[in-house]
């Protein structure tokens, strides 16, 4: 059994899993299972899970309740807990349709979710099943995928390819919706309300699947989708949830379990006894800081392994040093954790070292990770202890508010691994009698909060509406309150009330202002402008604001442009801290003919002015090259959010580029050169350099000052000389690269 070994004596406690009956669950257990070979699927397929490594011949019972309610030919809206099962739904259903000649689509919320799924559905290889993944920019097609026969897509990129007509999506016959809770998400909510309704609108007979741990109104949507709703609290392996309060924790339905604290603090205990029991943590905080703040809190609690049957502490040194070579205060502290065994994991973090982690944790070299909620959504990162060390959240307009139930349950269900777990806990943590009640009143009793939708709103509507005329599912104002009818906010209110007709109205005013539209009586059409718009998947507010600012001037610095893109809603803005406010005004009085617009001082927006200004200036740094260290102090973020605001200001910025050609305006080659220096955070003399693989923009400016600035002079230095200077594997890989032409030369 391998644990991390501590650095102060670990007192057992009275384990709440010994001798005590489990908690009763509402979904009995199965004498006799279904089997994976008694179901209508093809030999192959049968064959397949009874010889992979995990070996699946049989289905749990909420697995069997869904194939009872027509799994392979119904709609189905699974409503289990995490670790029940919830995947192996979606395969049976795409590959039974597969095998019947069809495709495939599953939809996730998150990037690295999609990475991860992409990663476990490629296993289905080996029967002859290809797998795709769509991660391309928002305007292409990427129509190469249809030879795949699934393909994995955020929800975002999703309704990109139906804007932009991709042919495949006619060949669909599954849809697979993971996470289909974030119909409440005000940001992702919408786009996955719309191109669900897109989907079932142009194909009529999709059969849907969808997924969520945590519906509180799961029949309400099952009714929205025509499905079948599955709905159990079985786990393959038992949840106990309590509140720690002193030197006890108190579980629900069960006897109380000593847990001596002492001067080590509650969270440090736990952990402590956990990790004597073989068992992981997930500890989640109330923000980044605290979260950085646990575990090295906790890492200073625990050394390295020294056990011989224990994992090799050189794993964790290594994983440590491949962090450090990033160099930032961040990465410093994250390798200083994982040397003991121990991790912290945000969004702030590239995503690199976000892989790192969670990979590290599956493997089961790190023990602990303290995290923000983020982690509680999609990604399979099961541990035998869940900690909420605070359940609270900072909200900008109230302070400090307790979390949803629906983000509680999330995190509770990541408790209990399955085949390694007797059972998993989730443990609250509570300072008084009366807070322990509250606790267990308002989150481990009670059930997920309704899901709601959040479509009905002008600027959730703006983007939707426009692609619904550009893409030709609405040609008239009937046909547009039709459409909006398939949606689930039809389904929670009625589509003909004054207010949704009067945001609509609103919504077609806009568009018809902008000149994105024209509308004539009932009739709705698209302009060039719009379709454009549409396909290059843009607010139309935003590039209403981006037409305004190429028109409004003659010439634009590098500046000029990006402070744009950042009026835009599409871009994330970087909050003012107090230290910020004096060199963002200084930004303003000295470059203030580089702005397109700068409302007066006394002006209500103009504190809003003032962040979109700090953005900008984070984004010229990071052209300019400033290192990511200095960056991060500078502008109190981490390494994940610069990569994460130049994503998206990429994409703004190739759409700028784009708009600018289409208006006539003298700002396109700038915008497009701006757009290649966002995607690398370089200088233009780089772009040569980084566009080989392996060749960063610190190794692209090390061989720049060494005098080697194309990939011509790099093939005419060798291997050898290259390799003084970017280190010999680097150098090897990209010579191969450019005598391969994967680089032009």
């Amino acid at each position: 059994m391998t644990s991390v070994l501590l650095a102060r004596p670990v007192y057992r406690t009275a384990r709440a899993t010994k001798d005590i009956p489990p908690i009763p669950i509402s979904h009995p257990r199965q004498q006799t299972r279904m089997k994976i070979s008694d179901l209508p699927l093809p030999a192959d397929i049968i064959e397949y899970y009874a010889r992979a490594e995990t070996g699946i011949t049989e289905l749990y019972p909420p697995q069997a309740e869904a194939v009872e309610k027509g799994l392979l030919d119904n709609n189905i809206l699974a409503a289990i807990p995490t670790a029940s099962g919830k995947t192996l739904l979606s395969e049976l259903a795409m590959l039974s349709a597969i095998r019947s000649g069809g495709k495939a689509l599953y939809i996730v919320p998150l990037r690295a979710l999609a990475s991860e799924k992409y990663d476990h559905f490629s296993k289905f290889r080996e029967i002859g099943v290809k797998v795709g993944i769509s991660s391309g920019d928002f305007d292409s097609r990427d129509e190469y995928l249809g030879d795949n026969d699934i393909i994995v897509a955020t929800s975002e990129k999703a309704d990109s390819l139906l804007r932009n007509e991709t042919h495949w999506i006619h060949d669909l016959t599954t849809l697979v919706v993971d996470e289909i809770h974030l119909l409440d998400s005000p940001d992702r909510g919408p786009t996955l309300e719309v191109t669900i309704a897109k989907l079932r609108r142009i194909l009529p007979r999709l059969h849907i699947i969808a997924l969520s741990a945590t519906v509180g109104n799961a029949n309400e949507i099952a009714d929205w989708l025509d499905a079948e709703c599955v709905r159990s609290e079985w786990r393959p392996v038992d949840l106990q949830e309590g509140v720690l309060l002193g030197e006890t924790i108190h579980f629900l339905g069960m006897k109380e379990a000593d847990l001596p604290v002492g001067r080590a603090g509650p969270v440090i205990a736990l952990v402590n006894d956990t990790l004597h029991d073989g068992g992981q943590c997930l500890i989640f905080d109330s923000s980044r800081r605290n979260a950085v703040s646990t575990a090295l809190s906790v890492s200073k609690a625990l050394r390295p392994p020294n056990n011989p049957n224990d994992s090799d502490p050189t794993d964790l040194i290594d994983l440590a040093n491949t962090i450090r070579e990033s160099e930032t205060d961040a990465a410093q502290k994250l390798a200083d954790c994982i040397e003991h065994g121990v991790a912290f994991h945000h969004a702030g973090l590239i995503s690199e070292h976000r892989r790192i982690v969670e990979d590290g944790f599956r493997s089961n070299r790190i023990k602990v990770i303290a995290c923000t909620p983020t982690l509680a959504f999609g990604l399979n990162l099961p541990a035998r202890r869940v900690i909420i060390k605070s359940y609270h959240r900072y909200d900008p307009n109230y302070g400090m508010q307790p979390i949803p139930i629906l983000e509680y349950k999330q995190m509770a269900g990541r408790a209990g691994r399955p085949h390694l777990d007797p059972s998993g806990e989730c443990v609250l943590i509570a300072k008084k009698y009366s807070e322990m009640e509250w606790l267990r009143e308002n989150y481990i009793e009670s059930d997920p909060e309704p899901i709601h939708s959040k479509l009905g709103t002008e600027s959730a509507l703006r983007s939707h509406i426009l692609s619904a005329i550009a893409g030709m599912f609405a040609t008239t104002r009937g046909e547009l309150m039709d459409f909006l009818e398939l949606t689930f906010f039809a389904a929670q209110q009625e589509t003909e009330t004054s207010y949704l007709r009067d945001i609509v109205e609103n919504v077609l005013d806009f568009l018809s202002e902008n000149e994105m539209i024209t509308a004539a009586g009932e009739s709705l059409d698209p302009t060039p402008l719009g379709r454009l718009v549409s396909r290059l998947y843009l607010d139309p507010r935003g590039a209403s604001i981006i037409i305004d600012g190429l028109r409004s001037r003659d010439d634009a610095s590098d500046l000029t442009l990006l402070h744009l893109i950042c009026r835009t809603p599409d871009i994330r803005k970087l909050y003012l801290r107090k230290n910020d406010y004096g060199w963002v005004r200084n930004l303003v009085s000295n470059m203030q003919e580089e702005f397109t617009y700068a409302p007066d001082v006394f002006d209500t927006g103009y504190e809003w002015f003032l962040s979109e200004v700090k953005t900008a200036a984070m984004l010229l740094d990071w052209t300019s090259e400033v290192q990511d260290k200095a960056t991060e102090a500078k502008f109190g973020i981490g390494g994940g959010d610069i990569r994460g605001i130049a994503d998206t200001a990429q994409w703004i910025m190739y759409a700028t580029a784009r708009l600018s050609g289409n208006i006539g305006t003298p700002h396109t080659k700038r915008a497009g050169d701006l757009t290649e220096c966002l995607k690398y955070g370089v200088k233009p003399e780089l772009l040569s350099l980084v566009a080989i693989r392996g060749v960063g923009r610190v190794r692209a400016r090390r061989l720049h000052d060494a005098g080697y600035a194309t990939p011509e002079s790099l093939l005419a230095a060798g291997e050898k000389r290259i390799g003084k200077i970017v280190g010999p594997k680097v150098a090897r890989n990209a010579i191969r690269e450019i005598e391969m032409g994967g680089v032009g030369v």
